[in-house]
């Protein structure tokens, strides 16, 4: 899984296998599978990964505000979170 993470312009996820898992600060973890398409708005708060006991691959596209500015890393996501505790 991904640490908690803002995209300045936003992010596209296309899942390309496996199953995994996404969440935006304060809202319900979602399950997303081969063939879904996500939409990370600009600057919220998110991660993504696999779902456990699973591989999840995806292709992620996101625009730069400046050179090499996609992504500001934050804290990571702890286990009572990606458990949706």
């Amino acid at each position: 899984r991904s640490l908690w993470h803002i995209h300045p312009v936003g992010q596209v996820l296309i899942v390309t296998a496996g199953v995994g898992l996404t969440q935006e600060w304060g809202k319900p973890i979602q399950e997303i599978r081969a063939g879904d398409v996500v939409i990370c708005p600009a600057k919220v708060k998110h991660w993504h990964g696999a779902a456990p006991g699973s591989a999840m691959t995806h292709i992620s596209i996101c625009e730069e505000t400046e050179p090499g500015k996609v992504v500001e890393w934050l804290e990571p996501v702890t286990d009572s979170q990606y458990a949706g505790r």
